[in-house]
C-alpha cells in the first residue's frame, strides 16, 4: 500500500509539475498558428485538376488526384469536357454516408462513360514519396498521413503501399462488384462520418475543397441506399467543367494548405492537443480524417 501510495503521490506531483510548465510555455492554439502562415505555406491547385460541380444552389470546387488515380481522372476530365454530366442528377443522398451523382440510370452510354480502365486502388510505398505522417495510432492502417495534400493510409511492410483514405468531403468512383472499378461516369462524396472500410475496395480520386455542404444539406433519398423514387426529388447538375477551361474571370481563386511545411506539423499538433481555452483537456491524440486542410480564397491575378 504505501508504495503504491508513493507511487500516486509522484504522479500527483508530475501532473502538477506538468500543469504549471504548461501554463508557463502554453503552445500555440490553432488560431495562432495559421495567423504565423507565410505566403510559401500555400498551394494553388493546378486549374486542370479542378472540377467545378455548378448545382441550382452554387458551385462545389473538387480537387482531382492523378498520383492516386490516373487513368480515372484522366477519364473524369474527358467525361466532364464531352458535357457527359450536364442535367445528369445527383440521384442518391444517403444519411451519413454518401452524395452520388452521374449516369446512375444508364443513359448515357458513351464510349468514355463504358471504358475499362485499370486497377487503381494503391499506390506503391517508396522513401521518395514527399509523406508526413501522423504520429497517432490508426485502426484502419498501419499508418497515416497526407501526400499531396490528400489523407493518405500507408503500409510500408509487406506490400508496401499507400492509399487515399475516405474522409469527409472525399471524391469515390462508383462502381459495381469487382473487377468492374467504374470509369467515372458515377462518382460519389462522403457527406458523414469517414467510412474508412472502403479505403483500398474503390477508386479515390480527389476530394472537395468548397462547397461539400451542397451536397450534405441535400434531402436524403427515401428508397434504398438513400436513392431518390422519384425523378422530381433529384437534384440535376446545371454543369461541369474542368477549371482550365474557364477563363480566369469565370474560376475561383483558391490556395489550400500545403502539407509538407513545418508549419503544416505545428497545425497538426494543434489540432491533436487542443489548447484553446474552452478545452479543459487536451486529447493527445486524432486521427487523419479530423484534420481539416484549411482552404481560402484569395484574390485572382490581374494580367
Amino acid at each position: 500500500m504505501r508504495a503504491v501510495l508513493a507511487i500516486a503521490g509522484l504522479l500527483g506531483a508530475s501532473v502538477a509539475l506538468a500543469i504549471g510548465n504548461s501554463n508557463r510555455d502554453k503552445p500555440p492554439t490553432t488560431a495562432q498558428v495559421m495567423e504565423s502562415a507565410q505566403p510559401s505555406d500555400w498551394r494553388r491547385p493546378d486549374p486542370e485538376n479542378l472540377l467545378y460541380l455548378d448545382l441550382p444552389a452554387g458551385r462545389v470546387i473538387i480537387e482531382l488526384a492523378p498520383r492516386f488515380a490516373r487513368a480515372h481522372v484522366a477519364n473524369i476530365r474527358t467525361l466532364t469536357r464531352e458535357k457527359f454530366f450536364d442535367g445528369l442528377p445527383v440521384a442518391r443522398v444517403q444519411d451519413n454516408f454518401v452524395a452520388q451523382w452521374g449516369d446512375t440510370d444508364k443513359i448515357r452510354q458513351t464510349e468514355s462513360a463504358l471504358r475499362k480502365l485499370p486497377e487503381e486502388l494503391i499506390v506503391p510505398w517508396s522513401k521518395a514519396l514527399p509523406i508526413v505522417k501522423l504520429p497517432d495510432a490508426d485502426g484502419y492502417a498501419p499508418e497515416t498521413g497526407w501526400l499531396d495534400g490528400f489523407p493518405v493510409g500507408i503500409e510500408r511492410k509487406p506490400s508496401g503501399q499507400v492509399w487515399m483514405t475516405h474522409c469527409y468531403g472525399t471524391l469515390g468512383v462508383g462502381r459495381d462488384n469487382w473487377p468492374d472499378n467504374g470509369s467515372g461516369a458515377e462518382l460519389y462524396v462522403v457527406i458523414g462520418n469517414a467510412p474508412r472500410q472502403l479505403d483500398r475496395n474503390i477508386v479515390v480520386a480527389g476530394r472537395v475543397l468548397r462547397g461539400v455542404e451542397l451536397l450534405s444539406s441535400l434531402p436524403r433519398g427515401t428508397g434504398a441506399l438513400g436513392f431518390y423514387e422519384k425523378p422530381e426529388q433529384r437534384t440535376a447538375i446545371r454543369a461541369a467543367h474542368i477549371a482550365a477551361d474557364l477563363p480566369e474571370s469565370g474560376r475561383v481563386a483558391l490556395e489550400v494548405l500545403r502539407t509538407d511545411t513545418p508549419l503544416f506539423a505545428r497545425y497538426v499538433e494543434s489540432r491533436r492537443n487542443r489548447r484553446d481555452d474552452w478545452y479543459l483537456v487536451p486529447a493527445g491524440h486524432t486521427d487523419v480524417c479530423a484534420i481539416s486542410i484549411p482552404v481560402r480564397e484569395v484574390a485572382t491575378p490581374g494580367p
